[in-house]
């Protein structure tokens, strides 16, 4: 059965993997999901993704989670635009998450980015996902 919600899937496995103290998690590869890793990843919420060959035409993500002290860096992850609720904003509508301490990823024309690159940038898109 097909997926509805992919990238949902994988903020999901984080959110789980994290929780189980897991310090790698897999998940199916997208070019989506790869956008949104790599942005984890210069934010700092990630340590480090890769893409591997599982078998012919199936690739696999396989995300390193971060840990601070014991405690997870991900306190907070959670799907903002869904397959049935698309939510797009302006740039200048859109808000800050925990007074700027969390970061909102967006899907813009010029590429998946994050909420201060979206405003340096001076582009809007779809809210994707918060994370704090």
């Amino acid at each position: 059965m097909a997926m509805s919600d992919p990238l949902g899937d994988m903020l999901t496995r984080i959110r789980n993997a994290q929780h189980a103290r897991m310090s790698v998690v897999l998940s199916p590869a997208s070019k989506l999901r790869a956008n949104v890793l790599e942005v984890l990843k210069r934010e700092g919420y990630i340590r480090d993704y890769t893409q591997a060959d599982v078998r012919a035409g199936v690739q696999e993500l396989r995300i390193e989670l971060k840990y601070h002290e014991g405690q997870a860096v991900i306190k907070e992850i959670k799907r903002v635009s869904k397959p049935g609720r698309r939510v797009y904003t302006k740039i200048k509508d859109l808000p800050k998450f925990y007074n700027g301490l969390g970061i909102s990823i967006l899907s813009t024309p010029r590429g998946v980015m994050s909420d201060a690159e979206a405003r340096a940038a001076n582009v809007g898109g779809e809210v994707l996902c918060r994370i704090f």
